[in-house]
C-alpha cells in the first residue's frame, strides 16, 4: 500500500492582484490506534508513515519498554470493513517488557501526543538524571535548524509538517522524520533510532516549533542529553530539563540562541 502523507486539492487563491484557483499540497492527518499486546493505549492523529517508528517510539518514551529487546512483533491490525485501512498497530512485547495498565487509554490531538503523564512527579519512577559529558559547539548548533529543514522532504511541498531529527556533536545528520504532529515525529524518530540500534545518548536533538514538555519528557525518557528548537521552551519543559540532566535551547535561530537548561554542554564560541 502507498503511503499517502499528503494530498492535493484545489483552493482559491486571494492576492492584491486578484483570487484565482490553483492546486496546493496539504499535510494528510489520520488516525492511528496503538496497542501492546492487544491492549489500547489510546488514538493519535498522525501523518501516515514510519508508523512502526512511531508506535516503538512511543512506547520507549512512555516507559514501556526500555530497549529494542523487549519488542516482539509489530504488525498493523487490519480494519474489518475496510482492509486496505492501516490505522491500528499492534506492538506484540516479550514476557520481560514492563506491565501497564490495559485501562490507559486516551484520545490525542495531533498537538499534544498522548498526554498520560502530565506532572514531572510521575516520571521520576521511570528514569533517572541524564549523566552525559558529551559537549557541542555553538557553531554546529547554529547550523542545525537550516541542516533539518533542508532535509524535510515534505515541508517545502505543504508547509504543514513538523521534523525531528538527531544529529551527532559535529552536525551530522543521523536521522530525520516528520509529522503533523512534533510530538509524533520525535517518537518517529527515536523509534527508528532505537529499531536501527543507534546510541542516542551522544545525540542532540533538533526539533521544529516550540519544546514543550512532552518534548523534554521523551528527550529524558531515551537519555537524550540535548534539545534543540528553533522557537520557545515552555516552563515545565525547563523545569523537567533541569531536574533530569537535559540541555535546552531555544530560539536558535542564525547564531543566536537561549539556552535554558544545563548550559556546561555547550562550548560557546565568538
Amino acid at each position: 500500500m502507498r503511503v499517502q502523507d499528503s494530498r492535493q486539492i484545489q483552493v482559491l487563491k486571494v492576492t492584491d492582484r486578484g483570487s484565482h484557483n490553483v492546486a496546493d499540497d496539504i499535510v494528510v492527518e489520520e488516525p492511528l490506534e496503538i496497542r501492546a499486546n492487544g491492549d489500547s493505549l489510546g488514538i493519535t492523529m498522525r501523518t501516515p508513515g514510519d508508523d512502526f517508528d512511531l508506535a516503538i517510539g512511543l512506547l520507549w518514551t512512555e516507559g514501556f519498554i526500555t530497549s529494542v529487546d523487549e519488542i516482539g512483533t509489530i504488525a498493523y491490525c487490519p480494519d474489518e470493513a475496510e482492509p486496505a485501512l492501516r490505522n491500528v498497530v499492534n506492538v506484540g512485547l516479550v514476557e520481560s517488557a514492563r506491565r501497564f495498565e490495559s485501562t490507559r487509554k486516551t484520545w490525542a490531538n495531533s498537538s499534544c501526543g498522548i498526554c498520560g503523564k502530565s506532572t514531572i512527579a510521575s516520571i521520576r519512577s521511570h528514569t533517572k538524571p541524564v549523566q552525559n559529558s558529551m559537549t557541542v559547539s555553538r557553531n554546529v548548533l547554529a547550523e542545525l535548524p537550516h541542516r533539518l529543514r533542508s532535509n524535510q522532504k515534505n515541508f517545502s511541498r505543504t508547509g504543514g509538517i513538523h521534523g525531528a531529527a538527531l544529529f551527532d556533536p559535529s552536525g551530522n545528520l543521523l536521522l530525520i522524520r516528520e509529522d503533523i504532529g512534533r510530538h509524533n515525529a520525535v517518537d518517529k524518530t527515536l523509534g527508528a533510532a532505537l529499531r536501527a540500534g543507534l546510541r542516542v545518548g551522544d545525540t542532540i536533538l533538533m526539533v521544529s516549533g516550540r519544546l514543550g514538555f512532552e518534548i523534554a519528557q521523551k528527550a529524558a525518557m531515551a537519555r537524550v542529553p540535548v534539545v534543540a528548537s528553533v522557537s520557545a521552551p515552555s516552563s515545565l519543559a525547563v523545569e523537567l530539563a533541569n531536574e533530569f540532566g537535559v540541555t535546552t535551547v531555544g530560539f536558535l535561530r542564525d547564531r543566536s540562541m537561549n539556552i535554558y537548561s544545563h548550559p556546561e554542554r555547550i562550548v560557546h564560541v565568538i
